[in-house]
């Protein structure tokens, strides 16, 4: 099966566009810009499950797949795969569409560790 065929994994979490200030010297845009979308994404599913504050604790894993290319539209879709007594492990696609071709494309597939946390930053239940 082709990405082309493929659909996304998960939920939508979190849209935005590429831009030319988060490019890497060859012009596709830096690894660490996309890394830390995914972040994001992951954070806001993990907020919603643990119903207050989380932190990242772990990448687990992480695949980039296909360069992202300057003006695309970059959608991270999240998908729980555990929680734990303090930590929720979520897995997280981004697919972009280009909008010269209106093409969708998995570009990065990664997993994330957070692990809730109350006030004071220190470790809580998940459920509390």
């Amino acid at each position: 099966m082709t990405n082309i065929e493929q659909q996304p994994q998960g939920t939508l979490t979190l849209q935005t566009l590429s831009m030319p200030a988060d490019t890497n010297p060859l012009g596709d845009i830096f690894g660490g810009w996309l890394l830390s979308q995914m972040d994001i994404a992951g954070a806001i599913l993990a907020i919603e499950i643990a119903h207050g504050r989380v932190t990242t604790v772990a990448v687990s894993s992480m695949k980039f797949l296909h360069p992202v290319p300057v003006g695309s539209l970059v959608s991270c879709y999240s998908v729980l795969r555990a929680i734990g007594n303090t930590s929720i492990r979520v897995g997280i696609e981004v697919w972009i569409k280009d909008f010269k071709t209106h093409k969708r494309l998995k570009v990065t597939e990664g997993e994330f560790v957070y692990v809730a946390i109350d006030e004071r930053g220190t470790k809580r239940p998940v459920n509390s």
